[in-house]
């Protein structure tokens, strides 16, 4: 087994005392690191200090994009445990992204060695109120420095990791969604179901648009017929109509979101017919013409699971069950926040415990 070298910070530093987490804004001790280079492979694994790293001005990432990065969590359970959920399933998801962007394959054991290792050595950083986790960012860039434009043949993984709170402000309340149909995020055959910067740079000018009109996300439709359903802009997107949840089918331009998968998984156990399919704006809105549109939800590993009250399509707008919370979704929140904060039986074995 390849050995993963550790050097631990002088002066060990804690959780904000007494603060509010935000998301993403504070970092642990320690990072994971790693080097490759074409002829060695993958090299050097080691956790080190968390700290700044030197950076040429002509790093191909800088002006190519050739990264990619991951988003996973940890969680404190009631009797002073620590967990993560489904890890390998995330950073199998991760090398799934590193073959789209022609970044070398990486060792899935090794990177769950290392994470766990990382998160053993991090444990009291996790948070245990309600709500709270240990947001988990791999990430992979191309750190040669040369200007042609070519696959890169050295890069750096990192992994660090961040104690954060509840990602939506408004916490667990249905959003307001305004469905996109000036911009496109991504087509069939491109880097839509990678988790590339890229990907998140094109939905910005979308985001802000929808920012300044009241809105709180961005539905995007396919870029060709601009009318199928793919995925909000930081979560997959799934519709509750006539008792059936049906979500968009990954076609080579949605990502394959975790969630996603979890929440498929549990329809199915509850046996709640759960469809995978093309499904367009158009069928959206005439289901909630006639009364068939009973639920919508967004899930992500940020939010986990995102009630919607409304969406605003081409300037008409639709209210999804009285902008309230609905049943559906609400159980599938407790639930799965149940399992990941050890309230509820791990039936489906998607928590490992961080031990040492």
């Amino acid at each position: 087994m390849t050995e993963i070298a550790l050097t631990k910070v002088a002066k060990a530093g804690s959780l904000p005392a007494g603060q509010e987490l935000v998301f993403g804004k504070n970092f642990t001790d320690h990072m994971f690191a790693m080097n490759y280079l074409t002829g060695k492979g993958w090299y050097n694994p080691r956790i080190v200090p968390y700290a700044d790293f030197p950076a040429n001005p002509a790093m191909i990432v800088l002006h190519y994009g050739q990264a990619i990065f991951e988003g996973m969590k940890a969680f404190r359970s009631a009797d002073n445990r620590a967990w993560v959920f489904r890890p390998y399933d995330y950073l199998s998801r991760f090398n799934r992204s590193a073959k789209l962007l022609n970044i070398p394959q990486m060792d899935v054991e090794l990177n769950h060695t290392a994470l766990l290792k990382l998160l053993a050595l991090e444990k009291d950083w996790i948070p245990g109120k309600p709500g709270t986790s240990l947001y988990i960012r791999p990430f992979v860039f191309a750190d040669e420095s040369q200007l042609g434009v070519k696959v890169a043949d050295s890069y750096k993984m990192f992994i660090i990791l961040s104690p954060v709170g509840a990602y939506y402000k408004i916490g667990f309340k249905p959003i307001s969604i305004k469905v996109e149909d000036k911009y496109v995020r991504a087509t069939i055959g491109g880097l839509g179901e990678a988790k590339t910067p890229a990907n998140y740079a094109m939905s910005l000018a979308a985001q802000q648009d929808a920012y300044a009109e009241g809105f709180g996300q961005v539905l995007w439709l396919d870029a060709v017929h601009r009318k199928y359903i793919e995925e909000v802009g930081t979560m997959n997107i799934l519709f509750k109509i006539k008792g059936e949840v049906i979500t968009p089918a990954l076609n080579g331009s949605i990502l394959g979101g975790m969630t996603r998968k979890t929440v498929l998984e549990l329809c199915r156990s509850w046996g709640v017919k759960a469809t995978e399919r093309q499904i367009s704006i158009e069928e959206v809105f005439d289901a909630h013409a006639k009364g068939e549109l009973e639920e919508v939800f967004g899930s992500g590993t940020a939010a986990v699971i995102s009630p919607v009250g409304e969406l605003t399509w081409k300037g008409q707008k639709i209210v999804i069950n009285n902008n309230q919370t609905g049943a559906f979704s609400q159980k599938l929140f407790d639930y799965v926040t149940g399992v990941q904060s050890g309230k509820i039986a791990d039936q489906f074995n998607w928590m490992e415990e961080i031990k040492g």
